[in-house]
């Protein structure tokens, strides 16, 4: 009577650890999302202390005098890297996670299914199959296992699995086998039938991000693209323009301003400004929908966001030339 209580207690205190674990990792990832909120209030208020002239820090001097607002978009862009790059590269690599988890749940199935057929029971082709190597399952098999020797019942052992692994297709999985085993019968091919349905929706998930993964391209080329033309506008064009306006100024002076056309270059570098702005938002919008295309999920777009930012503060900080049409 003791044992049974022990056990029954053991269960117990496995089942709220586990509750509680989805809700600690969705608490961490809040956490992280704040603080990376909170670093960007701070660069948006240094940004404001710039641009108020009370901090004097240059990303590259020479340019600011001209268009004050671009060091505001300085500070405005890496306040975007600090709120989505921490969040979104937790949110990667917990997609990864569960993707490689999925990607290796079949092979566990065929293999309890396997030893079910040599007329096991399913606690004992369980605890056989939790033998072999399952990347990131392994040692949530093993745990599972142990839990079988020590005579957790099956059912709750296979509840307590999918809690901790917690993802859509474990959920399904063991939904099922649960059913399977109460209703009694051929357990073995039940789980040969699941771990095939398995396979067939990965298998096209694949084929999905692979016929996506064109327009993924697409994405970063366009914004490559958005990227050269701005420096082939900055570097030639633009400067060009600057010479015409000031050989025309001069020409005008000349000429007393009788019958002189003039080129109002002092609107460059708003013109500079607004291609900044559309840097950052193409980066955003861009790496959002990247995310979105590739995986299905807005936070894993937070990355490409972040990386795109990054490229773009990069070009536009150290690539770009600067222009100043008063020619000094």
């Amino acid at each position: 009577m003791s044992t049974a209580n022990a056990k029954a207690a053991q269960a117990m205190v496995a089942r709220k650890s586990v509750t509680n674990a989805p809700k600690k990792a969705e608490f961490k990832d809040i956490y992280i999302l704040f603080i990376g909120i909170a670093i960007a209030g701070i660069f948006l208020l240094i940004g404001f202390l710039s641009d108020a002239g009370i901090v004097t820090f240059e990303f590259r001097p020479g340019e600011y005098a001209a268009a004050p607002l671009n060091l505001m978009l300085d500070w405005g862009l890496l306040a975007g890297v600090a709120m989505f790059g921490p969040y979104g590269i937790i949110s990667y690599r917990r997609y990864l996670r569960i993707n490689e988890i999925e990607r290796r749940l079949p092979d566990f199935l065929r293999d309890v299914a396997e030893a079910g057929r040599f007329g096991m029971t399913l606690p004992d082709a369980i605890i056989v199959a939790s033998s072999g190597r399952y990347g990131p399952l392994t040692d949530e098999i093993k745990r599972m296992a142990s839990q079988l020797e020590w005579g957790v019942p099956v059912t709750e052992s296979l509840k307590l699995f999918r809690d901790r692994i917690n993802t859509p297709l474990t959920r399904r999985v063991v939904s099922i086998i649960i059913k399977a085993n109460e209703a009694g019968g051929n357990v073995a091919d039940v789980l040969t039938m699941v771990a095939h349905d398995a396979k067939e929706s990965q298998f096209s998930e694949e084929q999905r991000r692979i016929s996506m993964s064109t327009y993924l391209a697409v994405i970063y080329i366009a914004f490559g693209v958005f990227l050269v033309t701005i420096y082939i506008m900055a570097a030639t064009f633009l400067p060009e323009m600057i010479t015409a306006g000031q050989g025309l100024s001069q020409v005008g002076s000349t000429a007393g301003g009788a019958g002189a056309t003039s080129v109002a270059v002092q609107y460059i570098p708003t013109i500079f400004l607004a291609f900044y702005v559309a840097v950052i938002v193409h980066a955003v919008g861009d790496g959002l929908m990247a995310g979105v295309i590739d995986t299905g999920k807005l936070q894993v777009g937070m990355v490409h966001a972040t990386f795109m930012l990054i490229m773009g503060f990069i070009f536009m900080r150290f690539l770009v030339p600067v222009l100043n049409p008063g020619g000094g």
